[in-house]
């Protein structure tokens, strides 16, 4: 599991801060970031590395949401294998991709044991995601993982995908049947006994900026880096520009995801060091990444140093007097999140109506913390509600701009065993005003509470 982690005391004692802290998900361990930005919003889909994954072990696919690029709400499981009935609902989640068109939204999915690739579609970048043609939409060949889509300007959409060639189809405009043959790309094409020029391994992901088309992918394994290419067409050729990122023996994968939000262009990928924190061999636990790229005036990208600890610059701030998820982190320890249902009534064979379902922050121990950056206190602050479900109970301390920063207050998660019951506690609070970094420290013995909403009050 992940708990506790080590503290960069260097950085939390430095007070507000404007970049988001890599890795961007500490509460479970995320690989293979498919951002998609629609109206306002980044929808982060993720692949899904099981906490006791020793290899591969991925059931389900994920989904990240920010308006800030610094502040992620889990919104939990989007979609899993068992949404596919032909395939093995066991393992092989591995890399997706979503794309919206005409007000519906389809995610790509690659198969477990060469089943090829699926493809499920929903009338919100939330889900509920259905299979709307129950079999593959492509079934080629030991290639079939990693798919990508573009919709070129034309309105022509091309699905690319492949481990260790690159291959492409033409999708009609329903983007769940192909129109045509499968091509494998030349350009790429891997040859026996030949060089490499372009270091393709896998994970493309393809784009379209200005006049030129973009192809990026994981670099030659093992370890991965960020390769790309670039063409005059969406079909190529392709020609090999450089890295985006250089690989790095401090991670075996790299995976990138690419998306322009609020004028600047975000590249994501992963590393292990969430896991390495607490784990010395190499497991298959990794953690998304996120950093800025910017491109020459030529069109070519600037390489990017391998991730650091600071990842993309907040371009917005956050509303604290509206109510807020608690899984909406910039950052934490020694968390986790996950989905609980309450029904009507307890009995397994007659539970009722269904009440609600919430994502709630649980594993909460002494010194756990959640950090929330860039939120806007511009009315003031008289007190604070927190929706919670007392264990052996608790204190909240709310702290302002660093883990030992100002006490804003403190709130009492009195009573036990009322795990099941969820309850909301107003504490008032010192004022504060301006733009702040957010900590709530969790303090007490044992398993302390579940803790699901907060929101401030003027």
């Amino acid at each position: 599991m992940i708990k506790k982690h080590i503290l960069n005391f260097g950085l939390l004692l430095l007070g507000i801060s404007v970049h988001s802290q890599n890795p961007i998900i500490q509460t479970k361990f995320t690989a293979d970031p498919a951002p998609m930005v629609y109206k306002d919003t980044v929808f982060l889909y993720t692949s899904h590395d099981e906490d006791d994954a020793f290899g591969f072990k991925m059931k389900n696919w994920l989904l990240y949401t920010s308006v800030d690029m610094v502040n992620w709400t889990d919104q939990g499981i989007v979609a899993s294998l068992k949404d596919f009935k032909w395939t093995d609902p066991e393992n092989g989640a591995w890399a997706p991709q979503v794309i919206e068109r005409n007000g519906k939204f389809y995610m790509y999915c690659p198969m477990p044991g060469q089943r090829g690739i699926g493809v499920l579609v929903a009338d919100s970048p939330y889900g509920p995601f259905k299979d709307p043609i129950g079999k593959p939409l492509v079934k080629n060949s030991g290639d079939d993982i990693d798919p990508t889509v573009l919709i070129d300007d034309d309105g022509q959409a091309y699905l690319y995908w492949g481990n260790p060639n690159l291959w492409y189809v033409k999708l009609n405009e329903d983007m769940i049947s192909v129109n045509g043959d499968i091509v494998k790309d030349p350009s790429i094409a891997k040859v026996k006994g030949s060089s490499d020029p372009f270091h393709y391994q896998e994970g493309p992901w393809v784009w379209k900026r200005n006049s030129h088309y973009y192809l990026a992918y994981a670099s030659t394994c093992c370890p991965e880096g960020m390769g790309y290419a670039m063409s005059k067409s969406a079909t190529g050729p392709w020609e090999f520009k450089g890295m985006i990122m250089d690989s790095d023996k401090r991670s075996n994968g790299n995976h990138p995801g690419i998306i322009d939000y609020k004028g600047k262009t975000y590249v994501f990928g992963f590393n292990y060091n969430i896991g390495k924190q607490t784990m010395s061999k190499h497991y298959e636990r990794r953690s998304v990444c996120v950093s800025e790229m910017k491109y020459n005036a030529d069109g070519t990208i600037q390489k990017l140093p391998f991730w650091t600890a600071d990842g993309a610059k907040r371009v917005g701030t956050l509303d604290p007097y509206k109510k807020v998820e608690a899984e909406t982190m910039a950052y934490s320890e020694g968390l986790k999140t996950e989905m609980v249902t309450e029904w009507e009534r307890n009995q397994p064979y007659n539970r009722g109506k269904k009440i609600t379902d919430r994502i709630i922050v649980t594993s909460i121990n002494n010194g756990d913390y959640i950090k929330i950056q860039g939120v806007d206190f511009s009315k003031g602050v008289k007190s604070l509600d927190v929706n919670v479900a007392s264990l052996y109970g608790g204190t909240i301390e709310v702290r302002s701009d660093a883990l030992n920063g100002p006490v804003l207050g403190v709130v009492n998660v009195t009573g036990k065993g009322e795990g099941d019951l969820y309850k909301t506690i107003n504490t008032p609070l010192k004022s504060v005003k301006g733009i702040h970094d957010l900590y709530f420290v969790f303090k007490g013995e044992k398993d302390l509470f579940y803790f699901d909403w907060w929101k401030f009050r003027n």
